[in-house]
């Protein structure tokens, strides 16, 4: 019987630690945000701040232009959350339940755009956004101009169809029987009404989930949103400006401005978790019995 009780006791204590290392450099980061000029580089390490201040907040707001910022974040990631959310339950749905020629072979095709790193196609989106007809001075033609590569929707555009998306929504909707819309198409339901009445409905759980995932990616998005800054400072987003505050030339004055604009840009993404809980705890339950 004490055996028995070890194991649990063990495995309490493994997750106890592991969620003293997620959490503490959490902390540590919000400490340091009201740390004072000089603190954080300060040996011995001092865990907590001297006194506690709002001056590296106000800073943060001044020196980065965080409403900017925090507009182009929001608006860049709800727009590719929304195209991801969308695209994938009307794909998921077409090549889970519906039959057309070479269906499989577009499955294979989208399983094979997840076995790429995004970044792999960060030039040819550029250049295609750079050459896009009729757009930031182009002609019909794309010359001339810098095509989509000045506006906020050149920080979305590569990320508006995910693959891992597609793949995930499909595999839940498979699980619908096909007797539930056969029964639906009897009673004269259409395609469109199929997908929002019976699917979506069916699908919270893993749209959610994907909606937190896609969130998050979208949130801290760097490399692209850094090419595309290059071209045009006012779509630059909260992680290219905080690297550049970052890369300051005294980063022990800089860090807690750094860290205080960063304890800013996580708010949104953990009250959106705190949000939907219980929706993406049950999504990855239900992914896992899959």
């Amino acid at each position: 019987m004490s055996r028995r009780r070890r194991f649990p006791l063990l495995s309490y204590l493994l997750v106890v630690s592991g969620a003293a290392l997620m959490v503490v450099p959490f902390l540590d980061m919000v400490m340091t945000s009201f740390k004072g000029p000089g603190e954080s580089g300060r040996l011995p390490y001092r865990f907590l701040p001297e006194a506690f201040g709002l001056a590296n907040y106000r800073a943060a707001l001044t020196q980065l232009n965080l409403p900017l910022l925090f507009r182009n974040s929001v608006v860049v990631t709800a727009l590719i959350t929304a195209s991801v959310l969308l695209t994938s339950s009307l794909a998921g749905y077409a090549l889970a339940k519906l039959r057309f020629p070479g269906r499989d072979l577009v499955f294979r095709l989208v399983l094979t755009t997840m076995m790429f790193p995004p970044f792999l196609f960060f030039i040819p989106h550029f250049l295609i956004l750079a050459h896009w007809p009729l757009a930031g001075g182009n002609d019909l033609f794309g010359r001339g101009g810098a095509g989509l590569t000045v506006s906020v929707v050149a920080l979305a555009m590569p990320f508006l169809v995910n693959g891992f998306g597609i793949f995930l929504t499909r595999q839940f909707v498979s699980a619908i029987p096909d007797e539930v819309l056969e029964a639906a198409r009897l009673d004269g339901a259409g395609e469109f009404t199929l997908w929002w009445r019976i699917v979506l409905p069916q699908t919270k759980p893993v749209l959610v989930t994907l909606a937190l995932l896609t969130f998050v990616d979208a949130w801290n998005e760097y490399i692209w949103a850094l090419l595309i800054s290059t071209a045009d400072p006012d779509v630059m987003t909260l992680p290219v400006g905080i690297q550049l505050l970052q890369d300051h030339v005294d980063p022990t004055r800089t860090m807690p401005v750094v860290m205080a604009a960063l304890v800013l840009s996580i708010l949104p993404v953990l009250v959106l978790f705190l949000l939907l809980q219980k929706h993406y705890v049950r999504g990855v339950m239900l992914s896992g019995l899959k």
